[in-house]
C-alpha cells in the first residue's frame, strides 16, 4: 500500500476533497478475468474500510499474485490492517 496525504501548507484549488483509490494489478496475478475479480474485491474492501483513512488521502493498492487465490476474508483482514497502519502513520506525522 502506498499513500499520499497532500501538504496542508499549499492553498491549491486543485486539491482533492475526498479519498482516491488506485489499483495496480499486473499480469502476474492472472488472466484478465482473474485480474478484474481481484480489482472488484479490492474496490469493495476499500469502500468498506475507507473511514479509517484521512479525508485528503490517495491510496494505491498493489496486488501480489497470491491475491488471486486469497479468500475474501483474508483480503478483508489485510486491507483493514493496511488502512489502519496508514491512519496511524498519518496521525504520527
Amino acid at each position: 500500500v502506498h499513500y499520499l496525504v497532500p501538504d496542508d501548507h499549499h492553498d491549491d484549488d486543485d486539491r482533492t476533497v475526498h479519498r482516491r483509490l488506485g489499483l495496480a494489478v499486473s499480469k502476474s496475478v492472472g488472466h484478465a478475468v482473474t485480474r478484474n475479480t481481484v480489482k472488484r474485491r479490492f474496490r469493495v474492501l476499500a469502500r468498506a474500510h475507507e473511514d479509517l483513512l484521512p479525508t485528503h488521502c490517495d491510496i494505491v493498492l498493489r496486488a501480489k499474485p497470491s491475491a488471486a487465490t486469497a479468500s475474501f476474508a483474508s483480503l478483508d483482514q489485510q486491507i483493514a490492517k493496511a488502512f489502519a497502519t496508514v491512519a496511524h502513520k498519518v496521525a504520527e506525522a
